[in-house]
């Protein structure tokens, strides 16, 4: 319980500020990466007409991402950005899992996680908005319907970084504390697993479909 709310950080001094690295979250997305890369040369490496368990797992996840995207942007921007939105899935379901593992901790759980994937994803679709619409329509559909409306669509489009942010955040430190508060009150001698699996696996993997899901209709939102 004394863990709860404890940060071990990196403090480097630049140009009189100080830089503040969160060292636990940077350690376990490194690992995160890593499995996956692991993944991906297993998956890949070794292709064969009747696929193992590794190639069955990539292609599933391929298949069906692709499908999504090119359903959502079409069949030229899909092809181009289902790998973004494959990897982006993989890796927050990932990253949702891993605290499952005994001392290891989910990288979603800090907010900087979450909010970065978030303005990836925003800064992603405005690009591509203005890339497919060109500037000036794109600017024109902030005063629809109506010129006062435009400080209210802006807030709108920034509402949708916080929104999926703070939803994946809050539910993957949630689920975090309850384990750990639980976990307390009985004296780590009787968790139960059922609460790892919900919040762990279930939940996990329900948020980083959401949020994934999401930022690829934001994305659909700006170029349609």
């Amino acid at each position: 319980m004394e863990d709860l709310g404890r940060i071990h950080q990196l403090i480097i001094p630049f140009f009189g500020h100080n830089l503040t690295f969160n060292i636990e979250v940077i350690v376990m997305t490194w690992i995160v990466m890593s499995l996956l890369l692991v993944f991906g040369v297993l998956a890949a490496s070794r292709k064969r007409l009747v696929p193992g368990p590794f190639q069955i797992i990539g292609e599933l996840f391929v298949t069906n991402f692709y499908a999504l995207t090119k359903d959502a942007l079409g069949d030229e921007l899909g092809e181009k950005y289902a790998p973004l939105i494959c990897a982006l899935f993989m890796f927050l379901m990932i990253s949702n899992w891993i605290g499952i593992i005994p001392h290891m901790h989910e990288p979603t759980k800090d907010l900087n996680t979450p909010l970065s994937l978030g303005l990836m994803g925003f800064f992603l679709s405005h690009y591509l908005g203005i890339k497919t619409k060109g500037f000036k329509a794109y600017i024109k559909a902030y005063f629809d319907p109506f010129f006062f409306m435009m400080p209210l669509n802006v807030i709108g489009e920034l509402a949708k970084v916080v929104s999926i942010s703070f939803r994946l955040f809050g539910n993957i430190m949630g689920g975090s504390i309850i384990i750990l508060v639980i976990s307390y009150l009985v004296y780590s001698l009787i968790l139960p697993p059922f609460l790892n699996a919900f919040f762990g696996v279930f939940v996990g993997a329900i948020q980083a479909f959401v949020f994934t899901m999401l930022t690829l209709v934001y994305i659909a939102v700006q170029v349609k």
